[in-house]
């Protein structure tokens, strides 16, 4: 008798809790939401945010704050979204790094797979290798030969350790056989405006946050890093086609909340985010900043995390490159 009344008292709780989060899941948001970034303003990460942020806001009728917490190349801001309350009430955008710091470091203070919810894999986007006009280099065959000719002399710009441009460099090391030595900033803006200011001769960085640097001429494009040309920098080759075959590097953009936020939660999200990112104009208005629209689902976003688990942890360990 004992056993059957703490089982019905079990299954009490179990059903109010379940239809607390219900009511709390029909009336979300109520409160405005923090949207979390894990690298410094100005990246690649924090423009899309805030553009998708801003839209949001206005979709749901709640504010969207975007918080900037940059350092160890991702990771204090996503562990924050791994510990959030699962309401849904925090939710934060992430890179490759979100993957590659499982690899680059010996503990991450999170489980890509198990500790949180995939809301959508938003975008993705490639990045540009670019050097300040005084270098003596018009192509990235040029750039081959000068780092082939000065084995560790040249230094290249990075968003911090295992942040895509570092990811970027790396594999054009890896692939060009030469050895340009990376010097690491607090996020890709800072490393673009040092290579602005000609403090460092090379940097691979976000199109968003280069191509108006290149219109106006205080950076020289060599290559973009994908299989194809960028609509906002239509007169740069790809680095595959201007000197390193089989250079290929796209970076993406996913929202995450913690692992058991509600479904519901989730879906509204996912739902709104395909609204914006989907609208009429929208897509090429983000192809325009050098972002090319997915939109996709909860489920599609959690299988690309797997593979994309798979692919990065191979390419790391084969560089031997560690953070710590």
């Amino acid at each position: 008798m004992k056993r059957v009344l703490l089982f019905a008292m079990f299954l009490a709780v179990a059903i109010s809790a379940a239809r607390f989060a219900a009511a709390q899941s029909a009336s979300y948001p109520v409160k405005p939401i923090r949207w979390i970034v894990p690298f410094a303003p100005g990246g690649s990460v924090d423009v899309l945010a805030r553009l998708a942020g801003t839209k949001l806001s206005e979709n749901v009728g709640q504010q969207v704050v975007i918080d900037n917490r940059a350092g160890a190349s991702g990771n204090i801001g996503t562990e924050v979204v791994a510990r959030a309350a699962p309401d849904g009430y925090t939710i934060g955008s992430n890179t490759v790094p979100f993957v590659a710091n499982t690899f680059l470091y010996k503990k991450v203070p999170y489980d890509v797979l198990n500790d949180f919810a995939p809301i959508s894999l938003m975008a993705s986007t490639g990045n540009v290798l670019t050097v300040h006009p005084s270098l003596p280099v018009r192509s990235v065959s040029e750039l081959l030969q000068l780092a082939t000719s000065k084995p560790g002399a040249l230094n290249y710009g990075t968003a911090g350790i295992g942040t895509n441009p570092h990811i970027a460099g790396e594999l054009f090391n890896y692939l060009g056989k030469v050895n340009l030595v990376a010097v690491h900033y607090k996020g890709g803006y800072p490393a673009l405006i040092a290579t602005i200011a000609g403090e460092m001769p090379v940097t691979v960085t976000s199109i968003l946050e280069s191509a108006s640097h290149v219109t106006a001429g205080k950076l020289r494009a060599l290559g973009v890093t994908m299989l194809k040309r960028s609509s906002a920098l239509p007169a740069v080759p790809t680095i595959a086609e201007a000197g390193l075959p089989g250079y290929e590097f796209a970076a993406w953009h996913i929202l995450i909340a913690s692992k058991a936020t509600p479904p519901a939660v989730v879906g509204l999200l996912n739902d709104n985010l395909k609204r914006i990112l989907l609208a009429p104009g929208a897509p090429k208005q983000y192809e325009d900043r050098g972002l090319d629209v997915i939109a996709s689902s909860p489920e599609e976003a959690a299988i690309h995390l797997k593979n994309e688990m798979s692919k990065w942890g191979k390419v790391i360990k084969e560089r031997g490159m560690r953070a710590d």
